[in-house]
């Protein structure tokens, strides 16, 4: 808990909302509990993807909010964030997923409603796509695709805005340092 509490705190946030969302988390983290699991508090962390590839960044229409996001859910017992993310990201796109070679990177916080009263503290993490078309299966939204930067940020529920244009900067950077977006086998990290 203590490494998830660092990466959270080493986060510059892109706005008050995320700054708010970062205090709200680290205090809950702080907290004696179970802060993974749904069914023991309302309370609880989940975990999203930013999944990026030369073709841009997927969003999907969520199916009961009808907003444009990015994927993630609900962390499964002995799952990391991290791993939800990674998870979450391939069950809801179809789509083949990996975390950077050099592990997980964490790149947004935001605390929001979540459904029956509970509040959900997302950890966003970026995550590589294989760069073709999404195939959701049949109980997730059919309404998943690819978007380059500018159009994802017009698309997006507006509180996205921000943090998508720190993960272009961040595809960005990848790019310009040789990245290669060939090897989006699944990790654990």
């Amino acid at each position: 808990m203590s490494d998830l509490t660092a990466l959270i705190s080493a986060i510059k946030p892109v706005d008050e909302q995320e700054a708010s969302s970062i205090a709200a988390t680290l205090a809950l983290l702080a907290r004696p509990g179970l802060h993974f699991d749904e069914d023991v508090d309302p309370i609880h962390v989940t975990g999203s993807a930013f999944i990026i590839s030369e073709r841009g960044v997927v969003l999907h229409k969520h199916k009961k909010l009808g907003i444009w996001v990015q994927p993630g859910g609900h962390i499964e017992t002995g799952e990391t964030p991290a791993q939800a993310a990674l998870r979450e990201g391939g069950e809801e796109t179809g789509l083949s997923v990996a975390h950077l070679e050099s592990g997980p990177l964490l790149v947004h916080v935001d605390v929001h409603p979540g459904p029956r009263g509970h509040t959900h503290h997302d950890l966003r993490y970026l995550i590589l796509g294989e760069p073709v078309d999404p195939t959701p299966p049949p109980e997730e939204s059919q309404d998943v695709a690819w978007f380059d930067f500018e159009h994802a940020r017009q698309r997006c529920h507006p509180s996205l805005v921000g943090v998508l244009s720190r993960v272009e900067e961040i595809w960005q950077g990848l790019v310009l340092s040789g990245h290669r977006n060939d090897s989006t086998k699944e990790n654990d990290a």
